[in-house]
């Protein structure tokens, strides 16, 4: 079992918040950290799972039942499939606000869970689980099994590759039959594999909403609506671009990647590194992991953005604080990396302190003094700290 950073920051959340929200995929192991910080809780807790019939039927009564536990944490896993509970959660922490009243458990973001970001505001914080990042796994684990499979822990620590497979059909499966449309994206299951297909061949490239309604025969609204589910399911993410300079024509529409790289891969029916290795999609697919790495490890004070104008000036990632461009990245699967005429025109464009290109591994080295190549676990372990302290 791999074990998780976020154990002790959950406990501190509980010994202030009365209420406290782990939110995150299904199957990322919320469940799982739940249980495994009972023992260092300082009262006895109760956990419903509200997928079960079971279980939703014991609050048929909510009120009258979790009044009756108010010396009790509650432990409500799969929250979204009671939004109704958000209302009287409320009322009950209004009237007794000691902490670690409930522990709610969600499969998606608050805004698109009926009810939860009105009715908790201000009695709530949130934490974020998510698949194992590569800061997360273990040394015997290695980089590009990681990226391959993604980091959701039954694919990442399946015997095979064909198992992992398995397990990520599977999961798409459960997401585009019932899970999704559960959360409101009201259209037929058919049309969200679509959608889902179509973002992964579009992984990594500026997001057309006028594209994707043409060939779904929708509209943009509609497009743009399913496309805040799955980044509410916290499936997909949208990186904006950095336009500060008004003097220069910029793209101003996000890119748009799915989050794990390993669910990319089973959409693209990529069913080993090496077919990934000759896969068009392996450049963008390299490009998408390490973005969600950093983007996993930067420090709360920094932002991530992407940089490109319409006179050809492009930088992968900027790093900015408080809104001012710090560091720049450039991300290339490569041994040998070369920079673009674009890459270096952003560079002077954005004023930048340093900038890196990550590769896969191989040595550092400069390519001039303000440049520095080298690899992404090389960076994490380096530089990370370096730019989180920006």
């Amino acid at each position: 079992m791999l074990l998780r950073k976020e154990e002790i920051h959950l406990l501190k959340l509980l010994r202030q918040f009365p209420v406290v929200g782990i939110l995150g995929p299904r199957q990322v192991g919320k469940t799982t950290l739940a249980m495994k910080i009972i023992p260092g809780m300082k009262k006895k807790t109760i956990y419903l799972d509200l997928e079960s019939l079971e279980d939703r039927s014991t609050l048929r009564a909510p009120e009258l039942f979790l009044r009756q536990h108010t010396d009790k944490c509650v432990i409500l896993d799969e929250i979204q499939f009671m939004p109704e509970l958000f209302p009287l959660l409320r009322s009950l922490v209004d009237r007794d606000r000691k902490p670690a009243r409930f522990l709610v458990l969600g499969s998606a973001n608050p805004s698109i869970i009926k009810g939860a970001s009105e009715s908790l505001a201000g009695r709530i914080a949130y934490l974020e689980l998510n698949p194992f990042s590569i800061a997360d796994v273990p040394a015997n684990i290695a980089m590009e099994k990681h990226w391959f499979r993604g980091g959701f822990p039954d694919s990442l620590l399946a015997k095979r590759d064909s198992d992992a497979q398995r397990w990520l059909d599977a999961f798409i499966k459960t997401y585009i039959e019932r899970d999704l449309p559960l959360l409101g994206i009201g259209t037929s299951p058919q049309i969200i594999q679509r959608f889902w297909t179509m973002l992964a061949t579009a992984h990594g490239n500026i997001w057309n909403a006028s594209a994707f309604g043409r060939s779904l025969g929708m509209s943009d609204h509609s497009v743009n609506h399913y496309l805040d589910y799955l980044e509410g399911a916290f499936l997909v993410q949208r990186l904006k671009p950095f336009f500060v300079n008004a003097r220069k024509r910029l793209v101003k529409s996000p890119k748009v990647y799915i989050r794990d790289s390993g669910i990319l891969h089973r959409l693209l029916r990529i069913s080993g590194m090496n077919e990934l290795q000759h896969h068009i999609a392996l450049g963008a697919s390299w490009e998408g992991y390490v973005i969600e790495q950093i983007r996993r490890t930067l420090s709360d004070q920094l932002d991530l953005y992407y940089y490109r104008t319409h006179g050809g000036a492009e930088l992968d990632l900027v790093i900015t604080k408080a809104d001012k461009p710090v560091y720049g990245i450039e991300i290339k699967y490569s041994s040998a990396p070369v920079l673009s005429k674009g890459s270096f025109e952003s560079i002077i464009d954005l004023k930048l302190k340093k900038t890196f290109v990550i590769v896969p591994s191989g040595a550092e080295y400069p390519l001039r003094k303000d440049i520095i190549v080298c690899g992404l676990q090389h960076w994490m372990k380096k530089y990370l700290p370096l730019v989180n302290r920006a």
